[in-house]
């Protein structure tokens, strides 16, 4: 599992949570159930049947893979429409490409992550590369969908291509524990990602029999998703695995520790972490538009088929027009 790493941890600067921070208990904890996503990559619904109050202001999380493609297996997902959200593919092995019909895009590998605001609208495309479909090989991922307010439901689409080498790396207290910070803050040390809607997102590697107490804004929701390994979560030590989502109640501090020994297939827990300022506003949800209401979902749908989001380029960022020699 590659993303980011390094060779001397104890170089990094330390999270330290203070005693005096009150550590949240655990809510719930769910087992993702795996499907099948655009033209056919297995992914595990992180989310799947979770009240979506509890999840507010995040929408959507799949698991991509893991999963180690033969030659002519890589898929990805055709041309779709996107509103009122935004989308943030995050890769830790592997190889993907994005389109849009804005001119945002590029290719993203270990660690790095593309952050498409879809706004009023947007077509996108998501797909391996051509020579990664002749070859094959490993790819793991998530992709999570992010809530905009009412207020910036109609905003401009855009585009943000954060690299590996911009994710702020910390380490825990006891240097047992690679914290790479995407989006967000955590201890004062930012990640690259500027949000919309306040959030924090974390890729957690924790070693066998290590403990993680992440300080965590009072004023966020908690979700850790276990994505290998196994270990505890809260004070209360409750179990969790592979595919598990936990919720967490109130309070300033994560806790999670690693069990003592660990699968070959996954010597260490990996945890994707996140949270943020709850919107507390009506969801209404069909397919790939998020808004308020079911009429601007039904508005969404009659926009896109009438081409109001725009259309799909028939080379990407081709121009527009004449050039003259």
């Amino acid at each position: 599992m590659p993303a980011v790493t390094v060779s001397d941890i104890t170089v990094l600067p330390r999270v330290i949570a203070s005693s005096t921070l009150r550590a949240r208990t655990v809510r719930t904890i769910t087992t993702a159930p795996q499907g099948f996503e655009g033209e056919g990559f297995p992914v595990r619904r992180a989310f799947a049947g979770i009240d979506i109050a509890q999840l507010d202001p995040f929408i959507h999380l799949d698991q991509m893979g893991e999963v180690e493609y033969a030659p002519g297996e890589p898929k990805g997902t055709p041309w779709h429409p996107h509103r009122g959200f935004e989308t943030v593919t995050y890769i830790i092995d592997g190889i993907f490409d994005h389109r849009d019909n804005n001119g945002g895009g590029g290719t993203i590998s270990n660690g790095d992550t593309q952050w498409m605001t879809a706004g009023a609208g947007i077509l996108h495309i998501e797909t391996p590369p051509e020579h990664l479909v002749m070859s094959g090989g490993l790819f793991h991922g998530f992709q999570l969908w992010v809530n905009l307010p009412a207020s910036k439901k109609w905003s401009p689409p855009a585009y943000q291509d954060l690299r590996a080498k911009d994710v702020a790396l910390l380490s825990s207290h006891d240097g047992g524990a690679l914290i790479r910070v995407i989006a967000g803050d955590v201890d004062g040390h930012k990640g690259p990602g500027s949000t919309q809607t306040p959030i924090t997102l974390v890729h957690a590697t924790v070693q066998p029999g290590a403990e993680l107490r992440l300080p965590w804004r009072a004023d966020y929701n908690a979700l850790v998703y276990t994505l290998a390994g196994h270990g505890f979560v809260g004070e209360e030590r409750r179990p969790v695995q592979m595919g598990q989502l936990t919720i967490f109640n109130e309070g300033e501090m994560i806790v999670v520790r690693a069990g003592d020994v660990q699968e070959s297939r996954s010597p260490e827990m990996e945890l994707f972490i996140l949270g943020g300022l709850p919107i507390k506003e009506p969801v209404a949800w069909m397919g790939p538009f998020v808004m308020n209401t079911k009429s601007e979902v039904l508005q969404a749908f009659e926009d896109f088929q009438k081409g109001l989001m725009g259309t799909v380029p028939a080379v990407h960022n081709a121009p527009t027009h004449l050039i003259e020699s």
